[in-house]
């Protein structure tokens, strides 16, 4: 595992990781080098670091002395593809560990976790259970879930045969699929719009973004992944985190994790800070970054992190 920086911008710094399996993972780093908090923001699946621009931006105009860290999963946004056999929850806990070990070896961690990025952490603290209130001094899980992604929501659609035969046309042809992708997303995009967005109106901006995330992703990076969120299964990581501040955020429109998996991880994790934010959907952190970032200064402020916070109005808290 080694890391390669190159200079980028004066406030955005951009790095190479490499994983211990060779995988280069695209890191992004901005705020103070030697920041008293560190702050990392993991994406979803078919998503990448630009899906927190917006909260990472209001993130660092109100914790001006903390150092946040964004990276794109393997098969990712600009980071490397892999074996298609690495793509599941497990690595993606190993490869947290790289990138903290590269980027942020000493000093207090927030971990803060969109969707996939979520249950990445949630493994990680699985993997990792002693660093939990040493190194990792708090956690927010965005949207997500600790089991049972296909018992709600859009979630039960991997069950369907359909799937399981998506995936074996992948491996079989994934260049003909990779065709068929682009297709399937013009045509289910209203559908996608729906589970992502919930019931509320977002801006054309959003919803390029979030457009271009989806179709930028690999046809067998999608697919692959599907395999692991029908077992993934992290309850048991979820008393771990009784040991520090914990938000769960979701938005009370989110079809694709719904609202009772995160009102379950919070009833599960003692003195979790629960926020719902009302008329939001899966994308939350597009569609309500104040919020969101809101949430997460609160966070910080409970673990301890430097700089002032203002204007803190929460939607919902519970």
């Amino acid at each position: 595992m080694s890391i390669t920086s190159a200079i980028a911008t004066s406030a955005e710094r951009r790095a190479t990781v490499s994983t211990e399996d060779g995988v280069a993972l695209a890191v992004r780093e901005y705020g103070p080098r030697h920041a008293d908090l560190t702050v990392v923001l993991l994406h979803g699946h078919c998503q990448r670091t630009e899906s927190w621009t917006f909260v990472r931006d209001a993130l660092l105009r109100q914790y001006a002395d903390a150092r946040v860290v964004c990276y794109d999963h393997r098969g990712h946004g600009d980071s490397a593809a892999a074996s298609r056999q690495t793509y599941n929850l497990e690595q993606l806990g190993y490869d947290l560990r790289n990138v903290l070990d590269a980027v942020a070896p000493t000093g207090p961690v927030v971990l803060v976790g969109h969707s996939m990025g979520g249950m990445t952490v949630l493994t990680y603290a699985s993997q990792n259970p002693h660093e939990i209130g040493t190194r990792i001094v708090g956690v927010a899980l965005i949207a997500t879930a600790a089991n049972g992604l296909a018992d709600a929501g859009f979630g039960r659609l991997l069950r369907n045969p359909v799937v399981s035969a998506f995936q074996a046309a992948v491996r079989r042809a994934p260049g003909m699929m990779h065709h068929a992708k682009a297709m399937a997303c013009k045509v289910f995009a209203p559908v996608i719009r729906t589970a992502e967005f919930g019931n509320r109106r977002v801006s054309a901006r959003v919803l390029t973004l979030a457009n271009a995330m989806h179709n930028d992703t690999p046809i067998v990076t999608m697919a692959s992944f599907l395999s692991a969120f029908m077992v993934y299964d992290q309850t048991d990581a979820l008393p771990i985190l009784s040991k520090i501040p914990t938000l769960v955020l979701c938005g009370s429109a989110d079809l694709m994790t719904p609202l009772s998996h995160s009102v379950t991880m919070a009833a599960v994790v003692e003195y979790s800070d629960f926020v719902m934010l009302e008329g939001a959907g899966h994308s939350v952190i597009l569609e309500q970054p104040i919020g969101v970032v809101e949430a997460i200064a609160r966070l910080m402020t409970r673990a301890g992190g430097t700089g002032r916070v203002e204007g803190v109005h929460l939607t919902l808290v519970a």
